[in-house]
């Protein structure tokens, strides 16, 4: 495997995501692979889709989406389309990535970049090669809790949603918890558990 994409969304520099993506990058690259990073935040990356994007006008949702304007939006899409690994870091926020991941995956992982929906199936195609994928959640809630209340939609949106329609790589996902009143010494132990689960899964 040489190329991953690696997406962090957290808007805080300091926060303990960006320590774990920073940890998962170093370790990947170490290992040889060309790791494509992309702190959604530091970018700026626009998740809102506009009015033309969502309207068709007869055309097929395919040929109506390749006409992507925005050239950072297009960069990621053939980023995506070249991925042979895909991580995810970020923070559970009411049970979902933050607004600019959930528009990452409105803009970029569309029908005639990721996957075409077969006519006769509704089962999707895959047009990408994720092989592997890594998501890391940090929480502040339990597991117990996130169990008996959530039943951890998380896992839905990124396991069952959309690992699918990029091929079913195989998925790991790992949640850390609860976070903010972790000690230091819990903090490295973590990262050092992450590291060990992103060797596992892309240096073997």
């Amino acid at each position: 495997m040489s190329h991953v994409m690696l997406l962090l969304a957290h808007p805080r520099p300091d926060s303990f995501c960006h320590a774990i993506a920073d940890r998962i990058r170093s370790v990947l690259t170490t290992s040889g692979h060309d790791v494509r990073f992309h702190d959604l935040y530091a970018e700026s990356f626009d998740p809102i889709v506009s009015a033309e994007e969502a309207y068709t006008t007869g055309e097929s949702v395919e040929a109506y989406l390749a006409r992507e304007a925005d050239t950072v939006v297009g960069r990621h899409r053939m980023e995506l389309q070249d991925a042979r690994g895909l991580v995810v870091v970020h923070p559970n926020w009411w049970g979902k990535p933050p607004a600019i991941l959930s528009g990452w995956m409105d803009r970029v992982v569309v029908p005639g970049v990721a996957y075409r929906l077969s006519d006769a199936t509704g089962v999707p195609e895959s047009l990408v090669a994720v092989e592997r994928m890594l998501v890391v959640n940090t929480s502040d809630t339990t597991a117990e809790r996130e169990a008996a209340v959530f039943g951890d939609p998380l896992e839905a949106i990124w396991g069952r949603c959309l690992a699918p329609y990029l091929g079913d790589p195989s998925f790991v996902r790992q949640v850390l918890r609860p976070v903010t009143d972790a000690t230091a010494a819990q903090r490295a132990a973590w990262l050092e558990d992450t590291a060990d689960r992103a060797r596992s899964l892309f240096c073997r």
